[in-house]
């Protein structure tokens, strides 16, 4: 019997979790993510003379519907020279009548990388195991990686500004975010999901501190709150849990928040706006619990009312804009960094 050729390829890098990585690697992320900004935007029209995923194909594996992130990645792939396909949960057999594994292993022979949005965690574990090219997490229920180094990033180029009093131009890349970021405070305001627990396994690595306010009946998964209490003890941050929103926001910098009701929680959305009375982030909640005079929001989109209102959210202090934008610089950062560096 024929023993046909062997397959096997390396295990190729993956970005399935900030967790994965030391702070260093995530700082530079970000500060690269701040580089490709300034070349495209403050340099342009500069031509982009590199294309080194000229050839490449990036499929973007999404099961839930997206704005920013497709855009974002679609975006950054053609800037390095490559194509993005979009598969949709219509539009291949992801998980209905062909199995993860075997998804992963068709689409991976076939492409030089994948951005996949997924379900539950273990999809995208899964697909990572399976695949023989890089597979970057697109959104999980229980992580979000690239939206918070959008975040991260959103956060150094709004301290960097500040403490140097710039308003007329971007110098955000003339500063490396190790240097911002260590001794803030992030309040969060909302619902424990998988956007609080990435900024869990990564804040606090970076020493950042959170506090988190959630309804009574909401929790982080024990690992993550682990993980976040471990980082904290070596960078000096803290973190903390309370069902009181006054009690998180003391003395933050940053408040954060994002939707109460997830994509394929609608029919729960009655019992949840009840759950979050008193939850929504304004002006009044900011300044009854005690936040620095500063403080600026932050919500990755897409926004409700109910969650925070007009005041703050079409403020000044609002950065959710350049948050949402950042999306595109950070995702771009993790392309170069797998499909052309080869690892973070």
């Amino acid at each position: 019997m024929s023993q046909g050729f062997s397959t096997q390829r390396p295990q190729p890098p993956h970005f399935l979790t900030t967790a994965d990585y030391t702070a260093e690697q995530l700082l530079d992320l970000v500060h690269r993510a701040i580089q490709f900004k300034v070349e495209s935007k403050y340099n342009h029209p500069q031509p982009r003379t590199e294309r080194p995923l000229t050839g490449k194909t990036m499929a973007l594996v999404f099961s839930k519907r997206s704005t920013r992130t497709r855009v974002a990645t679609e975006t950054a792939t053609a800037y390095l020279g490559g194509h993005a396909m979009f598969l949709g949960g219509q539009d291949i057999q992801l998980g209905v009548n062909e199995s993860l594994l075997d998804t992963s292993r068709v689409v991976s022979s076939m492409v030089d990388g994948i951005m996949a949005r997924v379900k539950g965690h273990e999809e995208i574990e899964m697909l990572a195991k399976e695949s023989t090219v890089p597979v970057i997490n697109a959104l999980s229920d229980k992580y979000h990686p690239t939206q918070i180094l959008a975040d991260l990033m959103t956060i150094h180029e709004f301290v960097h500004h500040r403490n140097n009093n710039v308003t007329d131009r971007y110098t955000a890349h003339t500063q490396h975010p190790r240097e911002t970021l260590k001794g803030l405070k992030v309040a969060w305001v909302g619902d424990a999901n998988n956007i609080l627990q990435e900024i869990l396994v990564a804040f606090p690595k970076v020493g950042i501190s959170v506090a988190a306010a959630a309804p009574p009946s909401y929790k982080c998964d024990d690992d993550v709150v682990a993980i976040a209490h471990a980082d904290a003890e070596k960078t000096g941050a803290t973190v903390t849990f309370t069902t009181k929103p006054e009690e998180a926001i003391k003395d933050a910098d940053i408040i954060v928040t994002d939707t109460w009701v997830s994509m394929g929680q609608e029919e729960e959305k009655a019992k949840r706006l009840k759950e979050f009375e008193g939850y929504q982030v304004t002006m009044d909640l900011a300044k009854r619990g005690g936040a620095k005079e500063n403080w600026v929001f932050m919500h990755c989109l897409p926004r409700k009312p109910e969650e925070v209102d007009d005041e703050v959210f079409y403020s000044d202090r609002s950065l959710v804009f350049p948050e949402a934008e950042n999306r595109k610089w950070t995702i771009l950062s993790v392309i170069d960094a797998l499909m052309v560096r080869g690892g973070i």
